[in-house]
């Protein structure tokens, strides 16, 4: 029978860039994963920084190249919005590739303060504030802009925003505004529930903007809940934008930027299916079509990628506990740890990773069902992105067996509620970092250990 070596080479060209193996041991990104298992246990989660830097510089390659190839006559700005990942760790690395900061809440503004505070970001740093605000985070925003912050820049959610700067704010202000696209068709509403109708954007500025000195329309701001996507969908809601940001740009002057949210995909499979300079380039000529029959000048681009920037960074690695045979044909290899707690997508929106075993393959390999430690008859991952089913090595019957979730760096600790209290009280599991030192030679540190029953307790309040 077929050894999992023979399986994975079979089914794709293997070895790839980020997952090789020696010795029948997986590396990824060189990292020797027994290593890390060896020195740390498992379940765990591991975070490898230097991704974080090459995904940011990958994206800003692609546009100035495409920029340039396409005589565009606007700049590139790089963003990242914090909400994929907000530990300082994310940050931090992403802040070393002079990048820009996207927001989605108020508690996302003491975050920035925190970053300031370190030396991390300057009141230059664009601080693009998304999201429909309540008081606190409108607040924050204007203490910003009033103390300096000179391209902390609310984008206008909805017709009445613009009231509360109106009162707070003393200082000159950029503004954004954020137009509600319309949904995929298949999507249960038709509408976005964020942003400004496109038939109320023309009236806003011009009744609201425009007669105060203080404000200044820089940006209009396009998301897609779908990402940036090669559908006829994707092109339609994007060439609607670019009309109405033309439009727009006609009665108002300043108006001279478009942020495109709704990032790039990562690869949700080993080998990757996306071509990204193809799609940057056709983003690119749209807009820059579209302008020319418009008579206006080409905008400039903001993006504000999350998932982009740090979900191909990490890991989750959990051991095999156990093996059982369920109605005579049902095998399941019981993980230590839960799909429903640790990765939360995979319960809620049937999200797939990469999954590979980490160490035996040289052994035979078997189809199985992976199930997590809740009660819950839903905790399983029982197929592949390329394919309705799950292989692994076949169980060592004295050694054990480790298996790898690749490219969950993004969205999962934040839905799961990092800390906090889960299902069954499966605990947050440790998490380790992963770095290069200024020779290359790898470097790890535990960020968090596995969260105890103590912390469990506090927040139930069975303990002081």
């Amino acid at each position: 029978m077929d050894k999992y070596t023979d399986l994975i080479h079979q089914t794709f060209d293997f070895p790839t860039d980020e997952f090789q193996v020696e010795n029948n041991e997986l590396l990824f990104n060189g990292i020797p994963l027994m290593d890390i298992i060896k020195k740390y246990g498992t379940p765990l989660k591991l975070t490898y920084l230097p991704k974080i830097s090459s995904q940011i510089q990958r994206a800003k390659k692609l546009f100035n190249e495409s920029i340039e190839k396409l005589d565009y006559n606007g700049t590139y700005t790089y963003c990242y919005c914090t909400k994929a990942s907000h530990f300082s760790f994310v940050l931090e690395e992403a802040l070393k590739n002079d990048i820009h900061i996207e927001t989605s809440s108020g508690y996302d503004m003491q975050i920035i303060r925190s970053l300031y505070k370190k030396g991390k970001i300057n009141k230059n740093t664009y601080i693009v504030c998304n999201g429909f605000k309540r008081q606190q985070y409108r607040e924050w925003i204007s203490d910003f802009i009033n103390e300096g912050f000179v391209n902390c820049m609310p984008i206008l959610d909805h017709i009445g925003e613009i009231d509360y700067y109106k009162e707070h704010v003393k200082a000159k202000t950029k503004l954004g505004m954020r137009l509600a696209s319309d949904e995929e068709p298949k999507f249960e509403f038709y509408t976005s529930r964020l942003g400004v109708r496109y038939n109320d954007v023309i009236d806003l500025y011009e009744k609201q903007i425009k007669p105060d000195d203080r404000f200044e329309l820089k940006m209009l701001h396009y998301f897609i809940n779908t990402g940036i996507k090669d559908t006829s969908y994707y092109w339609s809601e994007l060439s609607r934008f670019v009309r109405k940001y033309c439009e727009l740009k006609k009665v108002c002057p300043e108006l001279d930027t478009i942020d495109i949210g709704g990032g790039f995909p990562i690869k949700t499979s080993i080998q990757v299916e996306y071509d990204y300079r193809y799609m940057t380039e056709e983003i690119l000529r749209t807009i820059k079509r579209i302008c020319a029959e418009e008579g206006v000048p080409e905008p400039n681009i903001f993006t504000e990628f999350g998932i982009f920037t740090v979900g191909e960074s990490a890991a989750n690695i959990y051991s095999i506990l156990d093996e059982k045979l369920q109605n005579d044909k049902e095998r399941w290899y019981m993980i230590d740890g839960s799909f429903i707690t640790n990765l939360p997508d995979a319960w809620a929106l049937n999200q797939r990773w990469p999954l590979l075993a980490i160490n035996h393959w040289d052994k035979e390999y078997r189809r199985i069902q992976l199930g997590g430690m809740t009660c819950d008859s839903q905790d399983y991952y029982n197929s592949e992105m390329h394919s309705f089913q799950v292989f692994l090595p076949k169980l060592p019957k004295d050694e054990q067996l480790y298996i790898g979730f690749f490219h969950t760096g993004a969205y999962q600790e934040q839905l799961s509620g990092y800390g906090g209290i889960k299902h069954c009280l499966i605990p947050s599991p440790q998490h380790i970092l992963v770095d290069r030192d200024e020779n290359g030679e790898l470097k790890t540190w535990q960020f968090a250990p596995e969260q105890t029953s103590e912390s469990m307790l506090r927040i139930l309040g069975y303990e002081a």
